[in-house]
């Protein structure tokens, strides 16, 4: 498949889930980009995971104007920058919005009175700890 096949496949397809879902376009960038944003976050927990969700989803965003471009200039068609940089924006707004408070929606570490090195409580000692005096 040519790239110009490529990308006039993704243009049908995306006409087909504007037309089948009833929304726009903007709002399809919105939920196409929180879906990836969440679904990477939660297979990635590790750390760095709100940087690599924010990453996977700025590929897609700029993977699909870039598609967009092509099959445009496939129909000598091309729109104005400002229209897919417009496109960029809207896929990118909230997966940047939690990237940047991402921190403080993580469960805070758990100080350990024996130092950070300590390890964690065994089964037998969390039961003791439950244990009423």
């Amino acid at each position: 498949m040519t790239l110009i096949e490529l990308a006039s496949l993704f243009e049908d397809r995306k006409s087909w889930l504007v037309t089948t879902s009833g929304l726009d376009k903007d709002a399809l960038h919105v939920y196409f980009g929180m879906a990836l944003f969440l679904l990477v976050r939660l297979l990635w927990r590790w750390r760095g995971g709100w940087f690599v969700a924010w990453l996977a989803v700025l590929a897609m965003a700029c993977g699909g104007e870039w598609l967009d471009v092509t099959a445009e200039a496939s129909r000598s068609a091309i729109r104005p920058d400002p229209e897919h940089w417009h496109d960029i924006w809207n896929t990118m707004f909230w997966p940047t919005a939690l990237l940047l408070i991402g921190r403080w929606l993580q469960p805070a570490a758990k100080a350990s009175s024996e130092g950070e090195d300590a390890a964690p409580p065994s089964g037998e000692d969390a039961e003791r700890g439950l244990e009423q005096p």
